[in-house]
């Protein structure tokens, strides 16, 4: 099953529009604000249907959650790619706001029960690490794929039909995992068994010290993460200008070669970082000192970042955000153990989703209003915020004893 698991990462991570997203919209002629809104519009729709898809998951089949999921991205990916009004985009986010809210948590819940059947329940973060690094190594082999898509087509729509075919083999990977890891006790649906389970289970949560502060957490380094992964975007498209590299090639292409690098080395070493993430716990002793030592890190990249930034050097400002991204990918695997770890096993994909949502709310609420400050005073405005939020997280874990 580990390696059905690895599959399902790794078809899942063909996001062939992932690495040239935002650099698609400001094709399209929209600025940062309306990106951000557009971004936010996604997360809002998220948070709402977020908690119900994690209690239909947990209560009525995992699988059937999943594979919706994926039909609901394939229905956003051919809106995406049409040559279609603005409005639309709103209709298509909305589609990948259900495919999104329907299969956070849920396999990670899945693979958590597979552990727990098999007797297996120590090897959390070791093998959701392992699981984990195949969808990074998904994710390079994608970028391979985009980055040829662009220079051929010259454009960034075909890479939405081209994530299309993976989706659906994915859903066929589903439909051979074992009938036990669905979890469901088939009943009646109502309205009010669903408001029910979703303030016991939450109620619970908030009560959970261990898990306010675990929340708390992810909300805001995943949610940075989310928001910085973005930003290297353009932050190459600008740095492709400079460098004395592809001259004789169009600035679409010159910039897709070097996003293309950049992430395809970014997703591998965020794959071996994934991996190896119980390494580094064992040799840090703990993982709430590997905690701190990850959060410490990505503030100071985040310091070096505004530094080069205000020298007007983009590509050490580059290296450092991606740096940011590949400590997350340490930081996951661990955060996911310990969540689970400190929650009801029978309400995981219900806890997964409300730790998903925390992450979507911090992204909804500063997607615009970054995407303002960049408008005014450039991409600097992302390396301070990440300064600001960081050193918060720091702090807090420094004065505060909190979680293991």
């Amino acid at each position: 099953m580990k390696e059905r698991f690895s599959l399902y990462g790794f078809l899942r991570n063909q996001k062939y529009y992932e690495p040239f997203l935002l650099l698609a919209f400001l094709d399209r002629g929209l600025d940062y604000f309306m990106i951000g809104l557009l971004i936010s519009f996604r997360q809002v729709w998220v948070n709402l249907l977020e908690i119900p898809s994690g209690f239909i998951a947990d209560s009525f089949g995992r699988r059937f959650s999943l594979i919706a999921s994926f039909i609901a991205y394939i229905l956003s990916f051919i809106i995406f790619a049409q040559s279609a009004p603005v409005w639309t985009l709103f209709i298509a986010m909305f589609l990948f706001a259900i495919g999104e809210a329907f299969r956070t948590g849920t396999h990670k819940a899945m693979i958590f029960a597979w552990l727990d059947v098999n007797g297996r329940a120590d090897e959390k973060i070791e093998v959701y690490g392992y699981t984990r690094s195949w969808s990074q190594i998904g994710s390079a082999i994608s970028l391979i794929i985009a980055t040829a898509a662009v220079l051929t087509s010259g454009g960034y729509r075909t890479m939405f039909y081209l994530a299309i075919p993976p989706y659906l083999i994915n859903i066929v990977n589903l439909l051979g995992y074992p009938s036990f890891l669905d979890n469901p006790t088939p009943q009646k649906f109502s309205f009010r068994q669903l408001v029910r389970r979703f303030s016991d289970t939450l109620g619970s949560a908030l009560k959970n010290r261990s898990l306010r502060a675990l929340f708390l957490e992810s909300m805001i380094v995943r949610g940075n993460s989310m928001l910085i992964k973005d930003y290297l975007q353009p932050m190459l498209k600008e740095g492709a200008l400079v460098l004395p590299l592809f001259l004789a090639l169009a600035v679409e292409k010159r910039s897709a070669l070097l996003i293309g690098a950049v992430y395809f080395i970014l997703y591998l070493v965020s794959g071996l970082a994934s991996r190896n993430a119980h390494l580094v716990v064992m040799r840090l002793k703990g993982e709430k000192k590997t905690t701190k030592a990850l959060v410490a890190l990505s503030a100071a990249a985040f310091v070096i970042a505004t530094a080069s930034l205000l020298m007007r050097h983009i590509m050490p400002a580059a290296l450092m955000f991606t740096l940011v991204v590949i400590l997350q990918n340490i930081w996951r695997p661990i955060l996911v153990s310990r969540i689970d770890e400190a929650s009801d096993s029978k309400m995981g994909a219900t806890v997964m989703s409300i730790n998903s949502q925390v992450g979507s709310f911090y992204v909804m609420i500063c997607a615009p209003l970054l995407g303002l400050a960049v408008d005014a005073l450039g991409l600097i405005s992302v390396a301070a915020f990440g300064i600001l939020t960081s050193l918060a997280i720091l702090i807090r874990k420094l004065n505060v004893g909190g979680e293991r």
